[in-house]
């Protein structure tokens, strides 16, 4: 099970590279149920690995000049205290078994419900046919004077980096449409902005971890490493495949995904 698991994060490093995102949100669901670990751990690993490999495609970004640093500066400040606090506090506060409304909930199950529906939330968004960014057809001056102008966009940098401590996935789905319709910017330096907040956020809910759970720096790095080389592999192929017909096709898989995710930690448990 422990090639396999390798095996899926070279794929998910190879989506990434070739459709720049999306591929990230499954390192859990892979660490869960084929590498075996715990939703806790494994939200922590996740958090690692989804750090540097958009770190990694963050980089190319910023040699293109597509990185808005006033956006990184309103929208990620906010998210990477959130998701600091999460992981550090919130997460071992919360106990191993709940009893909400007189139920037995387990912190695992709680973990893996709320990322199948965060997965079913990414997989719309990648299947979903998106029209064309047209920065005229959004108010954002009248935004912008508005009391909701940048106190919006920290609410929802806290709402990411909360969603980012609790699951261990990046939230770039969530974070783009934020960059394009609130902080008007272009597609590609959404991206790329996106790429950075998300290294941030994860890289600095990780050292969260540091002190409450014991990891395994050896597994962490050589799983890394794979995904890695599978961004490299699917940068070189991205000028051979279409990424506009590969990512719907991977968002119905990614829904498959989530469906399984949620029926496994319900019904089938």
């Amino acid at each position: 099970m422990i090639i396999a698991g390798f095996i899926a994060f070279l794929i998910i490093g190879l989506i990434l590279g070739l459709i720049g995102g999306g591929g990230s949100i499954l390192g859990v669901p892979v660490l869960v149920y084929i590498m075996c670990y715990g939703a806790g751990i494994a939200t922590s690993y996740s958090l690692f690995i989804v750090g540097l490999t958009s770190l990694i495609g963050a980089i190319s970004y910023l040699r293109k000049g597509e990185l808005s640093a006033e956006a990184i500066l309103q929208f990620a400040v906010a998210s990477m205290i959130t998701v600091f606090c999460v992981r550090k506090f919130v997460m071992p506060a919360i106990p191993e078994v709940l009893h909400p409304f007189g139920m037995e909930l387990t912190k695992h199950t709680l973990i893996m419900i709320t990322f199948s529906i965060l997965i079913l939330c990414s997989s719309i968004s990648m299947i979903k046919k998106r029209k064309p960014n047209t920065i005229n057809d959004v108010k954002w001056d009248e935004f912008a004077k508005s009391p909701m102008g940048v106190p919006f966009v920290v609410l929802l940098g806290i709402c990411v980096g909360f969603i980012t401590g609790f699951v261990g996935a990046g939230g770039g789905f969530i974070i783009v449409p934020v960059l394009i319709f609130f902080l008007r910017l272009k597609f590609k330096k959404a991206i790329g902005t996106s790429l950075c907040i998300v290294a941030i956020n994860s890289l600095v809910g990780f050292t969260g971890n540091i002190g409450n759970q014991q990891l395994d720096w050896m597994f962490l790095l050589s799983i890394s490493a794979t995904c890695a080389v599978g961004i490299l592999l699917g940068s070189l192929l991205s000028n051979k495949i279409s990424a506009q017909k590969l990512k719907p096709a991977f968002g119905w898989f990614t829904l498959i995904v989530g469906v399984f995710v949620l029926l496994k930690e319900t019904v089938i448990n």
